[in-house]
């Protein structure tokens, strides 16, 4: 069975060409033009993957991310603007898994969506596998993570940085490394993007992100 793609874009031309490209590639795709019709959509049927513009009419799409990050683990890639540094933040703060800055080529745009789906397929094959480091406690197989017995919201980006590190809490990570093993490949996206999971992470888990405390600190300094 082809998996199935929703589209969220209200350039219509940006629409067609990505879902042109997309069902080239064998995909089940579907298309809608703003947040409301979105949010609807993806809550009536099961997607394996959400293509997601940023800015659209309604609901934004910051904020359809949002509400679907607290429902679901469906994987979201994010379009947003070419110098939207901030936007890009904001994405992954809310649960985006990867971001492709406009305009883009069609076949980046197709890479980044088999490496998110790739990496799904993995991710949904991993044995059964409890980490605790300190107060914090991830349960992989239920995907969900505590501090202190109270419940840390993470992205499955997120989850998977912090079993990476939690395995080995006394070792530096270069980005090109935790980005690879995000991707699961030797693609491994937007090396930027590591900064920001790591900056979300500590944000989540520390009382001052400036200044780590948890025995996953050396961990989590990303080396160049």
């Amino acid at each position: 069975m082809p998996e199935r793609i929703l589209i969220v874009e209200d350039e219509p031309a940006i629409a067609e060409a990505v879902e042109y490209a997309l069902k080239a590639e064998g995909f089940e795709v579907e298309a809608v033009a703003d947040g409301d019709a979105a949010l609807q959509q993806a809550r009536a049927r099961p997607y394996d993957l959400l293509v997601l513009d940023l800015m659209l009419p309604g609901l934004s799409g910051v904020e359809v991310c949002r509400r679907l990050r607290e429902e679901s683990a469906v994987p979201i890639l994010m379009l947003t603007a070419k110098d939207g540094e901030v936007d890009r933040v904001l994405g992954l703060e809310v649960g985006a898994d990867d971001y492709v800055p406009k305009p883009f080529s069609m076949p980046e745009l197709v890479a980044r969506v088999r490496a998110l789906l790739r990496r799904r397929k993995l991710d949904n094959r991993e044995s059964i596998t409890t980490l605790r480091v300190g107060e914090l406690e991830l349960d992989l197989a239920k995907h969900e993570v505590h501090l202190a017995d109270e419940h840390v919201p993470l992205t499955a980006f997120e989850l998977k940085l912090l079993a990476l590190l939690a395995g080995q809490p006394g070792r530096v990570f270069s980005r090109r490394e935790i980005m690879g093993h995000l991707w699961n490949s030797s693609y491994v996206g937007d090396e930027r993007a590591c900064d920001l999971h790591v900056s979300n992470i500590r944000r989540k888990i520390e009382r001052n992100p400036a200044h780590p405390e948890r025995p996953l600190k050396r961990g989590l300094r990303s080396a160049p």
